[in-house]
């Protein structure tokens, strides 16, 4: 589904519940694009969100660490479990991204705001994740405490 400029738009979503449960179970954020640059967005969502109590792990293979942690050069080399992998990268690099999501048995998958790729999120719902596309998590995680129920850290 493409919207009048041609670029993809949402086919489905997570429902407002869904989201606030992914809100309230999570701990441990893959953050797939995490830049070390204070002024960019994947920065500024992933401080808000450690902030709030939320491991975060850094994903970049340009980076050496984030925040004091270190930074895995690819999803498929992150240790431990992870609960949600957030995506700051094209849309086309989505597909490689959501497979290594499943294969090490992520509960969700969260494209960021400007993110949409129906086809991987098909098969990352197919594999039983929860998919989110086109959604800020740090403004989700904040319309989700605002009502009183979110994680706080």
């Amino acid at each position: 589904m493409n919207d009048e400029l041609g670029c993809e738009v949402p086919a489905f979503n997570a429902s407002a519940d869904e989201i606030a449960g992914v809100l309230k179970t999570a701990r441990a954020i893959a953050v797939v694009g995490l830049s070390p640059k204070p002024e960019r967005p994947s920065h500024q969502v992933a401080a808000y969100l450690r902030a709030a109590g939320y491991r975060i792990i850094p994903v970049n293979p340009n980076v050496a660490e984030v925040f004091g942690e270190k930074s895995y050069p690819a999803l498929d080399e992150v240790p431990g479990q992870v609960d949600v992998v957030q995506i700051f990268r094209r849309p086309d690099a989505v597909p490689e991204i959501v497979e290594k999501a499943v294969r090490r048995g992520a509960k969700t998958v969260w494209m960021q705001t400007g993110i949409v790729n129906n086809a991987a999120a098909e098969a990352a719902r197919s594999a039983g994740l929860h998919v989110v596309m086109n959604r800020c998590m740090m403004a989700e995680h904040q319309r989700f405490t605002a009502r009183g129920r979110g994680k706080e850290g």
